[in-house]
């Protein structure tokens, strides 16, 4: 890079460290037209020009975890930098290699096709943090796409990674939501009829940005040395509590686990990633490239908000717990050329087998109140999902209801405000009467009070999730110039569990939404 493209914004002061680019080989071309790279794990690539960036939102409190202050987040080079226009002293732009299975098909050579990582800073509490701008240009991994994003799924993914951490969930996090002033050509349903739409980069945070994908790659090509050599950094680096002779297996046991916490996490809120590919899992457990996902309104099982998915439903709501052991295994595969025995392998996919059950049941107990999970409240939790399904119960509304219930005789109208057609409730009025009834038996099994049980429940169960017709609803506005909608979405988000929010953003999904583009079902270009 030559000298005029850095700036300075020495209020900033921020540290970087980038040991992925300095410990790992790249390709230091610099060139962006699409290839395939062999025994590299980045290649070097600069960002390109936004023609005339405006900051849209922005976090606080990723800025705060940066060590960026307000003032600064204002500055004309703040948005320099994290549009792609300027660089910072010790930045280190690249693109890095992976691969994937997609749609449980091997996709071959995959990496950031729209991503440019900025590099690692170090934070003053000595956290380490990447940096990554997405939709700031082509990269070696573009293919034929042009490396840039559009403001619907750029506002989509700010506003849920920070909605999903303020629920809890492991997640990447956004610093900054910049439009570029540039249009960008997509086809948003892929039925033929592209449009220009308004481009936009986002600023992503993470501790790691490691995919399953990125060991992947380099185990099919067969490029062992290269893939000890990832697994070593990536254990020094992103692990470095372990140590001794099993770290390896401590290692892969960590990523099982955590893994099966995250997709139970999901299952908690109702969230539906809808593309778990294998190169959109982090090796660090976290919830990572937001796409067509959304929070299930109805309870199905079955619902998948992708459209590419909608014929087989590989990611829907129910399959995501075997998807995701199902994208282990493949890990698995790709990390025994290099693991001690096959035998640590195996020991951490039964792990994940384990901690699924136990965090399913936890979690199970805590939506419906009760202090531990015991014999018989399966057949509980399958009679009022199935019932949930067959009457079009919305999943968040009926567990905030459900917290209301007082005992010993629950009325069967505190859960009428879940139900889309108040007609499926007057049919099966008497079914959840009866359902109710059994729940009432069961929570007097424990020594507990209403108003305990509903403290509890409303803890874990949120009265605001980002639902995708309210998402769309600020994307249309901010299209206008107009960021309310998205001020007050960020606003909600922060405080998922509490009952203080404007009837708008808690409201069920309208009937408007229901087949309108970006409300219920969407694409991978969303």
């Amino acid at each position: 890079m030559t000298p005029c493209l850095y700036i300075h914004l020495a209020a900033m002061n921020l540290h970087f460290d980038n040991r992925f680019v300095r410990e790992l080989p790249g390709d230091l071309s610099g060139k962006p037209h699409s290839r395939q790279t062999p025994g590299v794990c980045w290649a070097a690539i600069a960002p390109g020009p936004a023609s005339h960036p405006t900051l849209l939102a922005h976090s606080p409190e990723v800025a705060r975890l940066l060590d960026i202050g307000e003032e600064e987040v204002r500055s004309t080079a703040f948005l320099d930098a994290f549009s792609g226009n300027r660089l910072l002293p010790g930045m280190q732009p690249y693109a890095s290699c992976y691969g994937g299975h997609q749609f449980g098909n091997w996709a071959g050579q995959l990496g950031d096709g729209r991503a440019i990582g900025l590099g690692e800073i170090i934070n003053r509490n000595g956290q380490r943090l990447e940096l990554q701008l997405k939709g700031a240009g082509a990269t070696p991994y573009s293919r034929r796409a042009d490396g840039r994003a559009v403001l619907r799924s750029s506002l989509r993914e700010f506003l849920c990674s920070e909605a999903m951490h303020h629920l809890g969930i492991p997640t990447t996090r956004a610093l900054s939501l910049i439009t570029s002033g540039d249009g960008v050509q997509r086809d948003m349903l892929y039925d033929g009829n592209p449009a220009i739409e308004p481009g936009a980069i986002l600023c992503r945070v993470a501790p790691s940005f490691l995919r399953f994908g990125h060991f992947e790659i380099l185990a099919a090509r067969g490029e062992h040395a290269l893939l000890r050599r990832l697994v070593e950094f990536t254990l020094s680096r992103d692990f470095p509590g372990l140590r001794g002779d099993a770290r390896f297996a401590d290692w892969f046991r960590l990523v099982c686990e955590r893994t099966a916490t995250l997709v139970v996490e999901w299952l908690r809120v109702g969230f539906v990633h809808g593309v778990m590919n294998t190169d959109n899992m982090s090796i660090l457990g976290l919830t990572i490239d937001y796409g067509p996902y959304g929070w299930v309104d109805n309870f199905d099982p079955g619902w998948t908000p992708n459209t590419t998915d909608a014929q087989w439903r590989r990611y829907c709501l129910g399959q995501q717990p075997d998807i995701a052991r199902w994208n282990l295994q493949r890990l698995a595969e790709a990390l025994a050329p290099v693991a001690p025995e096959q035998a640590a392998l195996d020991a951490g996919l039964a792990h994940f087998d384990a901690t699924l059950q136990a965090r399913l049941g936890d979690m199970l107990a805590a939506k419906f109140g009760w202090l531990a999970w015991q014999q018989g409240d399966a057949a509980l939790v399958n009679d009022i999902f199935e019932l949930m399904q067959r009457c079009e119960v919305d999943m968040t509304e009926f567990f905030r209801a459900l917290a209301n219930v007082a005992q010993p005789a629950p009325d069967v109208e505190t859960l009428r405000s879940a139900f889309y057609r108040d007609a499926l409730y007057q049919n099966h009025r008497e079914l959840f009467a009866d359902w109710l009834a059994r729940y009432a038996a069961r929570l007097a099994q424990q020594d507990d009070t209403d108003a305990a049980r509903r403290e509890r429940m409303n803890r874990v169960n949120p009265r605001f999730v980002l639902r995708n017709y309210l998402a769309q609803q600020a994307i249309e506005a901010a299209t206008q110039q107009d960021t309310s909608w998205l001020e007050k979405l960020l606003a909600a988000a922060r405080r998922p569990y509490d009952d203080c929010h404007l009837p708008e953003l808690i409201a069920k999904r309208p009937d408007w939404a229901l087949n309108k583009p970006g409300c219920s079902m969407l694409s991978c270009s969303s």
